[in-house]
């Protein structure tokens, strides 16, 4: 049985989907499948952060596999390694909600 999909990368998403992906995840989506340049990246659901929270501080089942292969994707699109000592792939970490909520993502 397939996961369910908790991950998208920039440009699988709409700006209608700033529920599910969160404000800056959706509008990020948004651009890139505009032709804005936008860095390259990926966004953890809301429900996702919702499930953790309902699982006891536990990964909804898939997220891990689907964390790693955006992780991938993104390497590969910049030519870095996350982890590399010589070229390393360096990300910017960033939380969102469908609506303000500063630090929501604080203790996740």
């Amino acid at each position: 049985m397939a996961s369910k999909k908790y991950v998208y990368f920039f440009g699988e998403g709409k700006k209608e989907m700033k529920k599910l992906l969160g404000g800056k995840g959706a509008n990020l989506s948004e651009m890139t499948n505009i032709g804005l340049h936008v860095p390259p990246g990926f966004t953890i659901t809301t429900e996702a952060c919702n499930l953790f929270i309902e699982l006891g501080r536990k990964y909804p089942e898939g997220l891990d596999e689907q964390v790693e292969g955006n992780l991938k994707k993104l390497e590969k699109k910049m030519g870095m390694s996350f982890g590399d000592e010589e070229s390393p792939l360096l990300v910017s970490v960033r939380s969102g909600a469908a609506f303000s909520m500063p630090g929501m993502m604080g203790t996740v």
